[in-house]
């Protein structure tokens, strides 16, 4: 009886370790690329927004950008906007 808990919990360790893997670890993973992306940003870099805009960053602040997108037009947004940086 005591083998068949010890069974149970072998095979519970197993499945959490396999969801680890599985989908937390990639998850962690894409995190850190995305906020080493975003601590990249510099002035003069091409970006796309989240929402699909084209623009090239004029300003870095701690927490926001200020994007230029067509002549004589920028608007300021938060980094967390930044969908990719276009090389």
């Amino acid at each position: 009886m005591a083998s068949q808990n010890w069974g149970s919990l072998i095979w519970l360790v197993v499945f959490f370790g396999i969801m680890y893997f599985a989908m937390i670890r990639p998850q962690q993973q894409q995190q850190k690329k995305r906020n080493e992306m975003l601590a990249s940003i510099k002035e003069g870099d091409k970006i796309v927004t989240v929402g699909g805009i084209y623009g090239y960053v004029t300003k870095v602040d701690k927490d926001t950008l200020c994007v230029r997108i067509a002549e004589k037009t920028e608007v300021e947004m938060q980094k967390s906007g930044v969908g990719a940086v276009v090389r």
